[in-house]
């Protein structure tokens, strides 16, 4: 079996290991160590019974292993990515539910969640590090870029662009042909009917521009 840890210890982390016992079930490929954690007062605790082993520095010296980011935050993900670069010994697995239907016209990247119930579609392009949460629909020819978030029960339409860090809210609706703009924050219930900007967070139906962040 492989040796895994997640990258935080909160909700979605708690999430990731439910989402491996799940593959475990299918096939047993997975032997969960536990969570790393930057924040130093949860290390030693134990999280739904694993431990909380320590921060990055937990994995000089160890052998191949691999790392599960448990955090949903695109800004997030690139740091712990960008510290985890020193490690050559880490390996960021691509996890996916059995129950996702996934079309086997999909290129993936490494580091990719897709977690219970997404229904994705034909020629669709995911690069790395991103995170399509529980019940998602993604069309064809759809491109998602590096530290995507995709929340709970979105739609995502054919031929959408998410360029990189896009954090895109629970229920959201993107129609086809739309491009979001790099690290735009899209507002849960919110209905994308036309391109928007990088770095903003929209909200509303349709989704308008509320306010603009480095």
């Amino acid at each position: 079996m492989k040796k895994i840890v997640i990258y935080g210890s909160g909700g979605f982390a708690r999430e990731v290991v439910h989402l491996i016992e799940d593959i475990n079930k299918a096939s047993s490929e997975w032997e969960i160590l536990g969570f790393l954690d930057d924040n130093e007062k949860n290390h030693r605790l134990l999280v739904n019974e694993l431990p909380v082993l320590g921060d990055a520095e937990w994995l000089e010296g160890k052998g191949d292993i691999h790392v599960a980011l448990g955090i949903g935050s695109p800004k997030a993900k690139k740091v712990i990515v960008t510290k985890l670069a020193k490690y050559e010994n880490v390996i960021f697995p691509n996890l996916i539910h059995p129950t996702a239907n996934i079309s086997r016209f999909i290129t993936l990247g490494q580091g990719n969640i897709i977690c219970e119930g997404n229904i994705l579609t034909v020629n669709i392009d995911i690069k790395d590090f991103t995170i399509i949460n529980l019940n998602c629909t993604i069309g064809h020819d759809v491109t998602i870029n590096n530290y995507t978030t995709i929340l709970p029960n979105s739609s995502v339409s054919g031929n959408v662009v998410f360029e990189e860090g896009v954090d895109f809210g629970t229920n959201a609706t993107i129609i086809q042909g739309v491009t979001v703009g790099e690290w735009t924050i899209i507002g849960a219930g919110a209905v994308v009917v036309k391109d928007l900007p990088a770095k903003c967070t929209a909200v509303g139906t349709p989704a308008k521009p509320i306010k603009f962040h480095e």
